[in-house]
């Protein structure tokens, strides 16, 4: 979609769970008994609820909160056959390695990745259709009692799932990522085919450079990415461009973030996606006067920037004001009908980890929509 006569307004994809769905989600996660039928009751009825608040805070293109999903890469381990064997090592950044002091402050001796991550030690196929079926059907419910523009669903991109699911079975990375994207194919086209938008979340483009690919200097990193691009690419042949979106961020965590591979070294790489929708960062401190790497540069396409206004892990409220001014700068770059607002990344990421408290990640997300309108004043005049 495009903003022909107004910005729109969007999010990343991942919303708070309530205690009743968490407490399903983490029974399924390590495998503990819990009734099917109420944990669907349970979904339906968290994500109508959820959709019609993205409706009332002035979101336009809404999804499901991702409210059935663990976590937003590791959930393919309910999806995909083969990830049977122990627990991946545990994936730690390096720019909070630089500070251990903070980080364990921040997340405890454990870390913040705590959800169960099986390794690879089977062929790959992909076995979630019951689940995903679920997800597309409730999420069309919940629609049809909203006036939103359309709604998209989620799904975690090849690299991403071989960031947080470990390989113990295939014999090299890239052979590995190639099986995810023979496997996931079925789920995104199953999206497409439904009529929704599909985001691709892609976060290993960038967050993979300091996390799992931190020995790798930046053109061995830039191989690397090429090749989850090429299988993304690959996975999504069959779908229009048009049809979807992609996400990439640096993590979704408060930390320093100095060790982030800089976006001008890799926007090249990014701009081979398939998906005509590029959601990205734009409100981290880190990252946000990036925006000027769009001033007169040839999409080559007819690209849809979705940048980040809103910073998804301070509890700051962004002014309206501020997002108008972000908005504007994006639109001046690559034109007003090429930008759609969003968020830098979901609130809750990982089932159970919210990274700003509820009620005010909501009260941030309305006043992306207030600044989505005094953007569109301006632009529109």
């Amino acid at each position: 979609m495009r903003s022909e006569d107004r910005i729109l307004v969007t999010h990343v994809g991942s919303l708070p769970r309530s205690p009743e769905l968490m407490s399903f989600l983490t029974a399924r996660d390590r495998k503990q008994d819990h009734d099917q039928n109420s944990f669907r009751a349970c979904l339906a009825q968290s994500v109508k609820d959820v959709v019609c608040k993205q409706a009332e805070h002035g979101i336009d293109i809404v999804n499901d909160g991702e409210l059935g999903k663990i976590g937003y890469g590791a959930y393919a381990k309910e999806r995909l056959s083969g990830f049977n064997g122990e627990d991946a090592p545990r994936l730690r950044a390096s720019d909070l390695d630089a500070f251990p002091t903070y980080y364990r402050r921040l997340y405890g001796p454990e870390g913040f990745d705590k959800m169960v991550r099986p390794q690879c030690t089977g062929p790959i196929s992909y076995i979630g259709l019951d689940d995903l079926a679920f997800d597309i059907e409730t999420l069309q419910a919940a629609l049809a009692e909203v006036s939103a523009r359309t709604g998209f669903l989620n799904a975690a991109s090849p690299g991403s799932i071989a960031l947080w699911l470990g390989n113990a079975y295939y014999k090299t990375h890239e052979e590995f990522v190639w099986a995810i994207a023979d496997a996931m194919q079925t789920e995104y086209e199953t999206i497409a085919a439904a009529g929704l938008v599909l985001q691709i979340d892609a976060p290993d483009l960038g967050m993979g450079r300091h996390m799992q690919f931190q020995g790798l200097s930046v053109p061995e990193f830039r191989r690397q990415a090429e090749i989850h691009v090429a299988a993304l690419n690959y996975a999504t042949r069959n779908i229009a461009p048009k049809q979807m979106r992609m996400h990439m961020c640096w993590g979704n965590y408060d930390g320093p973030h100095h060790h982030d591979i800089e976006l001008s070294e890799l926007i090249d790489i990014l701009l081979k996606m398939r998906p005509l929708g590029l959601s990205i960062e734009g409100a981290n401190p880190r990252h946000e006067h990036e925006w000027k790497l769009w001033k007169g540069r040839d999409l080559g396409r007819e690209i849809v920037l979705l940048p980040g206004v809103l910073n998804s892990v301070t509890h700051r409220i962004e002014h309206p004001e501020l997002i108008a001014d972000r908005l504007c700068r994006y639109a001046e770059c690559v034109g007003r009908e090429n930008v759609i607002a969003s968020t830098d990344c979901g609130m809750s990421s990982q089932a159970g980890h919210v990274k700003v408290d509820p009620d005010i990640g909501w009260t941030k997300y309305r006043s992306m929509a207030e600044g989505a309108k005094l953007a569109s004043e301006r632009l529109w005049g």
